[in-house]
């Protein structure tokens, strides 16, 4: 199925107002809601489906955005199985309150029906950049916005939403949503400046100088980790980030579809059961690959991606070979097989294109720039307890997968919104020295 087959499957699919009105209706209202405890951010799922259960879409969408700025992005996104839903007293029935379809429903209709946005303040508190427009920096930019603080989001792409927008197929999540959700991060007063590569462009020193209270770092893991075997040199071998990348600027219009490295007929190997790896293969699959196979070293109960996008790939015609490990790529120039180790021995599988899923980790660029921000081993950015999210740089904080390494977009949004809390703190407590 292609991209665009399957994301207007996911968009057909969406739930119509009156049937998520009676979905919200067998909501059991518990007294100790345990979706509540579930969810990374403490969404109040309670509070939003009983509005929405009387019809109240406004006050539904009044709730939401207490703890969340991208309601239409976890309702899509988010491991439910895993998180709310998987805690949802009814899962033991097997059929649990559908919290994520709800979720979006209510930030769709808001959206298609102009809902007004509460009163933001005036942003007198003081000035706040965060570098970096994936989950983590908007949830940053977003909550300091609502508390009245100025802030500007510097990104290096040319269109703001990192992650969202470049790293996640749009069978998963529509463009559309994640440039809506970030016109909804611009009516709350936050600026961005794309094309602006900190570091390089502008150094963190700079952006003090040019009068900023605070910086928040949230730019992830941009490197792809590598898997330096036998055979690496050979063509044919690539980072399934840059897959999907690439399939991003074809699909946007700014790549011709030859650029694609994955064409019709292509025998595809992922190397990597994570979320990543299994969107790769997807994509591949909805290029026109012939086959699309993907080399886990674990069991298959150990498959770190999430369940449902494993049977999704699955019925997509992915195949998934487990208690395989990758020992050697095979070929003279251009790869021809991999060879893997087995509980059954060693095995060629033939190959013409590998995409590698083997993690990632943060680049240097903005630490190696500024004097005073410390790394861990792995090259992770330290932060401290008090205030929370603060570097062992004054005034720089970080947050997200560059501190906590790669995760949920709902993890990583959880840390940042304890950041935002931590800098809020810091730039308060600074003015009133200066007073005193």
């Amino acid at each position: 199925m292609s991209d665009e087959r399957r994301t207007r499957a996911l968009e057909y699919s969406e739930m119509d107002l009156k049937a998520a009105i009676a979905e919200a209706n067998r909501c059991l209202n518990c007294k100790s809601p345990p979706c509540k405890e579930g969810c990374p951010i403490s969404n109040d799922i309670p509070e939003f489906i009983a509005a929405l259960a009387v019809g109240d879409l406004g006050e539904a969408r009044r709730v939401i955005a207490r703890k969340s700025n991208l309601p239409a992005i976890c309702g899509r996104v988010c491991a439910h199985e895993l998180q709310c839903e998987g805690h949802c007293v009814l899962a033991k029935t097997g059929n649990p309150i559908r919290v994520g379809l709800l979720e979006r429903t209510i930030a769709d209709f808001a959206f298609e029906m102009a809902l007004p946005l509460d009163k933001v303040p005036q942003k007198t508190r003081g000035r706040m950049a965060v570098i970096g427009s994936g989950p983590a920096g908007l949830t940053v930019a977003g909550d300091l916005a609502k508390q009245g603080f100025d802030v500007t989001v510097f990104e290096a792409m040319e269109e703001p939403g990192g992650v969202l927008l470049y790293g996640i197929p749009s069978f998963r999540l529509s463009k559309k949503i994640t440039r809506r959700e970030i016109m909804g991060i611009e009516m709350l007063g936050v600026q961005f400046q794309t094309g602006c590569m900190i570091g390089p462009d502008l150094t963190v020193d700079q952006l003090f100088e040019r009068g900023f209270d605070a910086i928040f770092i949230g730019t992830g893991t941009a490197i792809a980790n590598d898997l330096q075997l036998p055979g690496r040199e050979l063509e044919g071998i690539m980072q399934s980030s840059y897959l999907l990348r690439m399939n991003y600027l074809h699909r946007s219009g700014q790549l011709d579809r030859e650029e694609v490295p994955i064409h019709p007929g292509d025998m595809v190997l992922v190397i990597g059961g994570g979320n990543v790896g299994v969107d790769a293969a997807r994509t591949a699959k909805g290029l026109g690959a012939a086959s699309v196979t993907v080399v886990y070293n674990g069991a298959q109960e150990t498959l770190p991606a999430l369940h449902a996008e494993y049977e999704a790939a699955v019925e997509e015609g992915v195949h998934f070979r487990f208690e395989c490990c990758a020992t050697e790529f095979l070929g003279d120039q251009r790869l021809e097989a991999l060879l893997v180790s087995t509980p059954q021995g060693e095995q060629k599988i033939p190959a013409n294109k590998i995409l590698l899923a083997v993690g990632a980790h943060p680049a240097n660029r903005i630490v190696s720039t500024t004097e005073g921000i410390s790394v861990d081993a792995d090259g992770y950015v330290v932060i401290r307890e008090r205030p929370y999210g603060m570097t062992t740089r004054k005034g720089v904080f970080a947050g997200g997968d560059v501190v906590h390494r790669p995760a949920t977009v709902v993890l990583a949004m959880r840390e940042a919104k304890k950041v935002a809390v931590g800098m809020a703190e810091y730039v308060d407590a600074v003015k009133l020295l200066a007073l005193g």
